[in-house]
């Protein structure tokens, strides 16, 4: 019986070549998992934009919208078009048939004659205003270089007055628009919804 003290050449010729496959193959294994880390850290970030648009969409439509003289703290409608009509029998002004269903009790401010604020000047009433910002970081903390968080995003809201929706422009409307941009700041994504001046519904009348 012969014993063998070494590798035969066809072994190592094929140890030689396990071994390149392995260290040619690190660094496309490892670039795709750094885009793997990349694009689920965009999808994130389009998550996070979209959570706080619909966050922006909770707030009233303006400050103006809640009558701080009265005891009851629900969005109202404010008078803008002359859909309000002057009923002093009623709880409280209502809005004029065929606006918005009366049974739901949507009420118009007691005084037919204030405007729209479009400010955020009262701390004590949150309205769209108040949501709107200049381009920020979304995710905060962020080790720079660190794998996985190469990509910074930031996002900015604004709000539009009078948009035109369904070819006509809306004075009742105001669009939010939400832009996420990259550090290149390349535009991601932009996403935009409507809110309207239709007020809230009382709260006995509500259902769950």
């Amino acid at each position: 019986m012969v014993r063998r003290y070494a590798f035969t050449m066809i072994e190592l010729i094929f140890a030689i070549v396990i071994i390149s496959i392995t260290v040619i193959s690190l660094p496309m294994m490892n670039q795709a998992i750094s885009k793997g880390i990349d694009s689920n850290l965009l999808q994130e970030a389009i998550f996070a934009a979209a959570t706080e648009l619909n966050e922006v969409t909770t707030t009233q439509w303006d400050e103006a919208s809640i009558d701080e003289n009265t005891s009851r703290f629900i969005s109202q409608v404010i008078n803008l078009d002359g859909s309000c009509e002057n009923n002093n029998s009623k709880e409280r002004y209502r809005l004029k048939p065929g606006h918005i269903l009366e049974p739901l009790h949507r009420k118009c401010l007691n005084d037919l004659t204030q405007a729209e604020l479009d400010s955020n000047t009262n701390s004590k009433v949150d309205a769209v205003e108040d949501k709107a910002h200049d381009y920020k970081e979304i995710f905060l903390n962020l080790t720079p270089g660190q794998e996985g968080y190469k990509q910074k995003y930031k996002s900015s809201v604004v709000v539009s007055y009078d948009p035109i929706f369904n070819g006509a422009v809306r004075p009742n409307m105001k669009k939010i628009t939400i832009t996420v941009k990259d550090t290149n700041n390349n535009t991601v994504t932009s996403l935009f919804t409507y809110v309207a001046n239709i007020g809230g519904i009382d709260y006995y009348k509500r259902t769950y």
